[in-house]
């Protein structure tokens, strides 16, 4: 490979670039573009900082013959909309919004400068602009990706930038952005998805959006800039202690906006109002899959829109239990018009931020904001301090609100609240009657609920079959499970549930090790083996295991023993040969995203084996059928692992879930028989849950005739 085609790789890129480490412009952007023979760029706006930056290095960028594309989205002001809602020509009025975002963004002298140096591309051919924006049905809205890609003839490097949010009333920018080098093996893979994303943005493949040329239209404006600019020196980006100093652009309303795109279902809009009915505060009891988070953006925003009338700025908090779910609600929210404050991970990446949101809701500078955080992180210190010294108005809104009932979480929520949202498809803690009623307290009683029944006679989720498959535990299995039970009924006989037995109190062991008994049952792995076999040439398939290792396996001392979900996944991938891949806690975060949409496509990933990390806000809708290895009697588990797999998705009419129900062996001791029929009604109450709302619960209810009879427990 000689220098011509290594010359990005010569550039010494890093794999991220942050304000407070560096110079974004000029250690990233000015080196890539002056390397660079192609670059192309999907921004959400034409700011003054994109057309600034877009100047320095173009000049050996010009003279190299390169080319560039750049999509954007305008911002639509309430005239644009009026004309639109008139009958006016849409891709008149994006033309119009665009070229005033660009003359605006032009007062700057820098932004000048750059639009005209891009003049000399357009002249020769070689530069394309277009225009982006979502359109579903007779609604329009705004496109706000932000992807850059670079190339030099040999190699890639493709980048995922921060949203360029502007705090009001100032004018440097805190930003920070993500590199992937096709050098590089563990970035290979993603520069070259963020380059076919562009593509089919740029050819207008891309679901939900539409995109039109803009570079006839804006050639006027370009040449304009570059006879203004011509004799001018280049002006320099100015820098503050190495941040990059961005000028304002038009800003956002600063508030939550229903999108004109979304449509609102009727049981969504009427647990918004029972919500408002009970003076903004509540629990919505909400099915998986029935659209919780929306619902819940869209009573914010009702709510920010009132008190925007009396001049009040609203500042709302999202807690959610996990990273990922603070990233989907992060996504939303930004549908909703607003850029959140993402507070994880380490302080120093969101604690600036979230402090001047605080100080410009005081100052009256913005009219809101919103931090997304995880129980974690808002249990924490720093997050708790800056919650302490806000004294405006403050909504609370709690992803999987079940989670804030642990002692520990329910503790920090915050007094000063004035709004309170609740969101479960099962808000009552398992075994935790006081936890369930400090969760009430403090958000209010249930104002709504739609169970999973409601949601499939509702059209919001599909329906299903049962198939409960019978196991046995082995002589071991029974003799540990019975020794097991006997130890948690001296504990609950002597102390009765403790406040902490869902921690680490020896209660909550045993109550955890007795589970395990039943999730690890060992007669499991063949009884999947025909029920997946039967299955062989179906797509779409989850895979529930149970978690860590056989309780057996520490009591012998055999703890090399294979996990389940290792034994599951040789199984399914070596033994039947269908693609097959682990989504667990250990699986990295941008790979879980990979898994995703490989399992979505239907043609690479045919089973995904998880164990705890699809239970709760992860969407997998175009998951047809579940096996529920791990049994677990928590209502909350089962009830949200069913509503994984009825998420509606474009084909699937029905799923299927396979459960594999575990029973004592024959011919157990009479001593033992009240422990079994304990056992087994646990295990029925899930069955009885499962199969009242299957299509074909008449026949799952004859499997299971003859161990009621067997148990004396018809009427479980």
């Amino acid at each position: 490979m000689n220098r011509q085609d290594s010359v990005l790789r010569a550039a010494d890129l890093l794999a991220d670039y942050r304000s407070d480490r560096c110079d974004i412009a000029r250690d990233f952007y000015v080196p890539a573009l002056a390397a660079a023979t192609s670059y192309d760029r999907a921004v959400g706006y034409f700011s003054a900082s994109v057309l600034a930056v877009l100047g320095r290095g173009l000049d050996d960028f010009a003279a190299r013959g390169g080319t560039m594309r750049i999509v954007a989205s305008p911002q639509l002001n309430a005239e644009d909309v009026k004309q639109i809602q008139a009958g006016y020509e849409l891709r008149a009025v994006l033309e119009q919004a665009a070229l005033r975002d660009i003359v605006q963004a032009t007062q700057d002298p820098r932004a000048a400068r750059g639009l005209g140096k891009l003049g000399v591309l357009v002249a020769d051919g070689r530069l394309d602009i277009k225009l982006a924006y979502i359109s579903s049905g007779d609604r329009i809205g705004i496109y706000h990706e932000k992807i850059g890609i670079f190339r030099d003839g040999h190699d890639l490097v493709a980048f995922k930038g921060s949203a360029n949010e502007t705090m009001p009333g100032l004018v440097g920018n805190f930003e920070s952005i993500e590199v992937f080098r096709t050098w590089e093996p563990g970035d290979s893979t993603r520069a070259v998805r963020i380059s076919q994303d562009f593509e089919d943005l740029w050819d207008d493949r891309t679901p939900l959006l539409r995109v039109i040329d803009f570079t006839a239209a804006a050639k006027g404006v370009i040449q304009e800039c570059a006879n203004r600019t011509a004799s001018q020196i280049e002006p320099e980006l100015p820098t503050m202690d190495g941040a990059l100093i961005t000028l304002p652009r038009p800003e956002a309303s600063g508030r939550l906006v229903i999108p004109g795109e979304l449509t609102v279902r009727d049981y969504q809009k009427q647990a918004v109002e029972r919500w408002f009915a009970n003076g903004g505060r509540g629990i919505l009891r909400m099915a998986t899959g029935t659209g919780k988070t929306l619902t819940a953006l869209s009573a914010a925003a009702q709510l920010t829109r009132m008190l925007r009338s009396r001049d009040e700025p609203l500042l709302t908090l999202v807690i959610a239990p996990y990273q990922h779910l603070v990233d989907q609600w992060s996504k939303d929210i930004s549908w909703f018009g607003m850029q959140p404050v993402r507070a994880y991970e380490s302080t120093a990446s969101w604690y600036g931020r979230a402090s001047s949101l605080l100080d410009a809701l005081a100052l009256g500078t913005a009219n809101g904001g919103v931090i997304v955080t995880t129980n974690t992180t808002f249990a924490a210190d720093p997050l708790q301090g800056i919650l302490a010294r806000y004294r405006g108005r403050l909504l609370v809104i709690a992803d999987e609100c079940h989670n804030l009932g642990a002692k520990r979480l329910r503790e920090k929520l915050p007094p000063s609240a004035s709004y309170r949202l609740g969101l479960s498809a099962t808000p009552e803690r398992w075994f935790d009657d006081q936890g369930t009623s400090a969760l009430t307290d403090y958000f209010g009683d249930v104002v709504f609920e739609m169970g999973i029944g409601d949601a499939i006679r509702a059209g919001a989720l599909c329906r299903y079959t049962y198939t409960p498959v019978l196991v046995e535990l082995d002589d071991e299995e029974a003799f540990l499970y019975a020794e097991v039970t006997e130890k948690i009924a001296r504990i609950i006989a002597a102390q009765g549930f403790s406040d902490d037995s869902d921690d680490d109190s020896p209660l909550g062991k045993l109550l955890r090790k007795r589970s395990n008994i039943l999730g690890h049952a060992r007669a499991k792995l063949p009884a999947l083996h025909r029920e997946i076999t039967a299955r062989r040439e179906d797509w779409y398939q989850l895979l529930y295991c149970a978690e860590g290792r056989h309780p057996l396996a520490y009591e012998t001392g055999d703890i090399d023993e294979p996990t389940q979900l290792q034994q599951a996944l040789s199984l399914v991938g070596k033994d039947l040969r269908m693609p097959a891949a682990p989504y667990t806690a250990e699986t990295r975060r941008g790979e879980r995203q990979n898994l995703l949409r490989r399992f979505a496509a239907g043609r690479e990933l045919q089973v995904l084996l998880s164990m705890k990390c699809l239970d709760e806000g992860v969407d997998v809708p175009a998951a047809r059928t579940a096996y529920l290895l791990a049994s677990s009697s928590n209502p909350r588990q089962f009830i949200q692992r069913r509503g994984r797999v009825l998420r509606k998705a474009p084909g699937k009419e029905r799923a299927d879930i396979v459960d594999f129900i575990v029973v004592p062996p024959d011919g157990a001791s009479d001593l033992q028989h009240e422990t079994e029929r304990r056992m087994v009604a646990r295990e029925l109450t899930r069955v009885t849950e499962f199969a009242r709302l299957a299509d074909n619960e008449a026949r799952t209810l004859d499997i299971l005739r003859p161990l009621r009879l067997r148990y004396g427990l018809l009427d479980t």
